[in-house]
């Protein structure tokens, strides 16, 4: 008759303790599988799995990010005409959401914010985008803090801007696109053949405007404001910071979008034409968040996202 049991185990004595010890491997086997057993560490704080690939290759990159949406707009300008409400010409404010006339650090830290990482309560600003008298904000803003622009080694020697520092990028008064003061640059979103310019492009359907600026990254070391509100900055010379601003801080990158596209006909700024774009930066990071940021990003050359850790 066919067996529909298994046949119970008749050999030796050895060969029953064999079998019982193959039993107790296998046991411990799937035991080690099932509750998740040490294994052994390829380093002292990282586990193989952790492990990045043989061969991956770092993307050299010294970054770190803040995505700041538009919060208001106002005639207004804390470092320009500060305590004068209405003296400027209408500026875009994004970060903090408090920005005035009125404004000074101590509103700036720790308010509502636009920002992402919310603990950026910083205050940027651009003078308004205006197609046929009607603002224009921009959909994308994105303010990278950066270590590009100077050698490796200054680099490595970058500090975080000190609290309340005071920036101002471009020339709201600028004569024309040959006028060395304008700085800011014109492009079209994905579409690299139209050559980016000082003053407006004119844009295929479908695609954005974009304006980038950058900021002066080297500081006197001193002061937190100049009467020009430019002069205790200066951007690199060859690779380094001049003698007479000897302290290297993070390159601030201002890119804005705005759903803007073909003619350039009746766009204007609130400070005049394309050319005439600038922007301000009042710094209100709290000290040790940025810290961090400038030391594993920075000097770090690493990429990092708008939490300050690698992306």
């Amino acid at each position: 008759m066919l067996r529909t049991s298994p046949r119970p185990f008749t050999g030796s004595r050895s060969g029953r303790r064999a079998w019982t010890t193959a039993l107790a491997c296998l046991g411990l086997l799937l035991a080690t599988l099932y509750t998740g057993a040490a294994v052994p560490r390829s380093g002292p704080d990282s586990t193989d799995l952790n492990a990045a690939p043989q061969g991956a290759q770092v993307i050299r990159v010294a970054e770190f990010l803040a995505e700041c949406p538009y919060s208001h707009r106002l005639p207004d300008d804390p470092i320009v005409f500060p305590g004068l409400p209405g003296a400027s010409h209408m500026h875009s404010f994004f970060g903090s959401r408090v920005t005035n006339a009125h404004t000074d650090v101590t509103d700036l830290l720790g308010s509502a914010t636009t920002c992402a990482p919310a603990v950026d309560t910083s205050s940027y600003w651009v003078p308004t985008l205006y197609r046929n008298d009607q603002p224009v904000e921009p959909t994308g803003t994105t303010f990278y803090y950066l270590g590009e622009g100077v050698r490796d080694d200054v680099i490595q020697r970058i500090r975080p801007f000190p609290q309340g520092l005071r920036i101002v990028a471009g020339n709201a008064r600028a004569t024309g696109v040959g006028d060395p003061t304008s700085v800011a640059r014109w492009s079209c979103l994905h579409h690299g053949e139209v050559n980016p310019s000082k003053d407006f492009v004119t844009c295929p359907a479908g695609s954005m405007l974009e304006s980038y600026l950058d900021f002066p990254q080297c500081w006197n070391g001193k002061d937190l404001d100049s009467a020009d509100h430019k002069s205790h900055m200066s951007y690199p010379v060859n690779g380094a910071c001049p003698a007479t601003h000897p302290v290297p801080v993070p390159k601030l990158r201002q890119v804005l979008r705005y759903p803007v596209s073909g003619s350039t006909q009746g766009l204007r700024l609130a400070s005049g034409p394309g050319y005439t774009m600038h922007g301000d930066f009042f710094n209100a990071w709290p000290e040790n968040e940025l810290a961090r940021r400038v030391t594993n990003c920075i000097n770090a050359i690493v990429k990092c996202g708008a939490d300050g850790n690698p992306s």
